[in-house]
């Protein structure tokens, strides 16, 4: 117990230490050694402590040779920190301010790749998924050769596909809680959207289904003509996805609306 207090106690005692030499360091005024020290942070992985130091040399190395660099790590120091919100709108800046850098290009691929890491699960809000689409697109167009083109086209289909999987997200739930009115526009909206996507079959399904739902559910003077809107998207559908594995359930929906309207031209 003694041996393991003792060594508790060094420990805070070195922690101290060193919480001491920094605080001193930030209050130097000698800015050569605060930014070699920073250097020293940065090569060791020490980010937090970098950045700090960095953060106050900005304003004074600014207009200097060394302002560049400064900035480029500074930079790095927010994003190696998982502050990818303050690391985009950094390297944003610097691209924008050294244009001509040989780290422009890098800037700004880490700035779009920044908005990539904080899209969100699909079914929260996708604003940074869209802005990241927006800023890796303009990469591509501008970069076209870069060695990050690859990924940046990679990020854009995956962020793409995050989209589509949202507003699925959002038909199907409109079909859950029985709007089906409001499911059936939403499925064929994003069919619009998403016409070659490897599951338009299903969507057009899901058109189909929500009708039928909603001619079933309607009044009786509504209903013929919604179940003829249904027969007619079942004849669309059989041209366009004839081998779908959603098929049998279309044909059973096709039968149950023409035998509904049968009865009803009886009434």
């Amino acid at each position: 117990m003694k041996q393991l207090f003792y060594s508790l106690l060094m420990l805070c005692f070195f922690l101290v230490s060193c919480q001491s030499k920094f605080e001193k360091l930030q209050k130097s005024k000698d800015y050569a050694m605060k930014l070699q020290k920073a250097d020293e942070y940065y090569d060791q992985r020490k980010y937090s402590k970098a950045n700090t130091l960095y953060e106050e040399l900005l304003t004074v190395y600014k207009g200097t040779k060394n302002f560049e660099n400064i900035y480029y790590r500074y930079a790095n120091t927010f994003y190696f920190n998982n502050n990818y919100l303050a690391a985009s709108y950094h390297f944003k800046n610097f691209a924008d301010l050294f244009p001509k850098s040989a780290k422009a290009e890098e800037c700004e691929y880490l700035n779009a790749l920044c908005l990539y890491k904080l899209s969100p699960d699909y079914t929260l809000d996708q604003s940074n998924t869209i802005k990241s689409i927006g800023e890796m697109q303009a990469f591509v167009n501008t970069h076209p050769e870069s060695k990050h083109a690859r990924e940046a086209n990679r990020s854009i289909d995956e962020s793409r596909e995050k989209l589509e999987m949202k507003d699925v997200y959002g038909a199907e739930l409109y079909f859950k809680i029985t709007e089906y009115r409001a499911a059936g526009v939403a499925f064929e909206q994003i069919l619009r959207k998403y016409p070659d996507s490897k599951s338009a079959d299903y969507y057009a399904s899901m058109v189909i289904r929500s009708n039928y739902e909603y001619a079933l559910n309607s009044v009786t003077e509504k209903q013929a003509e919604r179940f003829s809107r249904v027969i007619a998207d079942y004849s669309d559908f059989v041209k366009k996805y004839g081998n779908s594995k959603y098929k049998a359930d279309m044909d059973r929906i096709k039968t149950l609306s023409s035998q509904s309207l049968k009865k009803i031209e009886k009434l």
